[in-house]
């Protein structure tokens, strides 16, 4: 009949009635056949498969987005596209920017934007999971509703002595710099990672993405995470993040880095890592062998290093080799802010790394994912991706 049976009932028709595309019952030789069409019955068994494959662990954050000008920069001694964490001079800021009659408020945070953009991506509930720190506060509950609504199964730590943290998105004419006063996400504890219900989580996932900005927060919980993957042939990945990161707390990330399988990046990040490593070298795709060929914890698999350079094309080197993809390219006047760029590209290409497609087609889903993110304000995506 072309289709197996689920269940069958005695009767004297031959005939086949299609009720709608999914659903057809057929009659024939005095058996009732109910059977869904292999489109329908997919559906299940692909939530069952992708169910929690991809976990991310990082710092929530609420963003506070605004468009602003040169004078507030200079005013909070800010420099464009950058990456930091706030200090006493910036604490003011979000309260000025809070004001502003342009504000927006997005859940976000990098880790986050990622799993978020993956999961919208995929479109199949559940598919992913994250945990970190919020505050039981009302942005809080703001970030949980946020996410659950995005699809991922989110495991949240609730401070009740810190405030959810909070971001400070500057955008100017579409560029942006983040300045991070993470609060609440710095309080993460291991302790929280271990319970039960959430190393189920570790325990289910196959893949894992962490932003390097987790390592100011909790390097014995990526340490854990770390070495589950590797002692279990899962994928491990991990982001240079932002210069800082490279520069302060070079020790901890080398302390991971073996068990890296992809690293992602971007140019500034990539050769901020060669500077502190005394490299001598600012060619990207040089960077990128360099840090594809660190010593592995893991022989499984092969490091992956993948650079992305704004509209300039994205570095790939794997197995000794450096290759090249273009981005797509976007008219200046559609450009509304790149805030959430990196985070999309990670995102739309880990969508497509879980389901074991190449690595070209991952970076396809990255730039797609990428260019959606840029023509919205923050990391925002219209209901469904239109990514073939």
């Amino acid at each position: 009949m072309g289709t197996r049976p689920i269940w069958a009932y005695r009767l004297q028709i031959t005939q086949i009635i299609s009720l709608n595309q999914d659903l057809k019952i057929s009659f024939s030789h005095s058996i009732l056949y109910f059977s869904l069409s292999p489109n329908c019955r997919r559906q299940p068994q692909q939530k069952m498969a992708y169910e929690g494959i991809l976990l991310g662990m990082g710092n929530p954050l609420l963003d506070i987005s605004s468009v602003v000008d040169e004078d507030f920069l200079k005013k909070y001694d800010i420099k464009l596209n950058n990456a930091i964490l706030a200090e006493e001079k910036h604490l003011l800021m979000y309260e000025e920017m809070a004001s502003n009659p342009n504000v927006e408020y997005i859940a976000g945070g990098a880790t986050q934007n990622s799993i978020k953009v993956a999961q919208w991506m995929l479109q199949i509930p559940g598919a992913t999971s994250y945990m970190g720190c919020i505050g039981k506060d009302k942005f809080g509950e703001e970030m949980k509703k946020n996410s659950k609504a995005a699809g991922v199964n989110v495991h949240y730590l609730e401070d009740e002595s810190a405030p959810t943290g909070t971001c400070a998105v500057c955008v100017v004419g579409g560029e942006r710099s983040l300045i991070a006063n993470l609060s609440a996400a710095n309080c993460y504890k291991s302790e929280h990672l271990k319970r039960p219900e959430n190393w189920a989580l570790v325990e289910k996932a196959k893949y894992f993405y962490i932003a390097g900005f987790f390592l100011t927060v909790s390097p014995d919980s990526i340490q854990l995470v770390a070495e589950h993957a590797a002692a279990n042939n899962k994928v491990f990945s991990m982001n240079l993040s932002a210069p800082f990161i490279c520069e302060f707390f070079k020790d901890a990330q080398e302390k991971v880095l073996p068990y890296m399988d992809f690293v992602f990046g971007n140019e500034t990040e990539a050769r901020t890592f060669s500077k502190v490593h005394c490299w001598e070298t600012d060619d990207v795709a040089e960077i990128a062998l360099k840090i594809s060929q660190w010593p592995k914890a893991s022989g499984t698999f092969k490091r992956i290093t993948v650079i992305t350079q704004g509209a300039d094309p994205v570095v790939v080197a794997e197995d000794g080799k450096v290759k090249q993809f273009p981005v797509i390219l976007l008219p200046k006047e559609k450009l509304v802010d790149t805030n959430g760029a990196g985070d999309a590209f990670v995102g739309g290409f880990l969508s497509q790394l879980v389901q074991g497609k190449p690595i070209e087609v991952c970076v396809k889903a990255g730039c797609y994912a990428s260019n959606v993110i840029i023509q919205r304000s923050g990391c925002t995506y219209p209901e469904k991706p239109e990514f073939n």
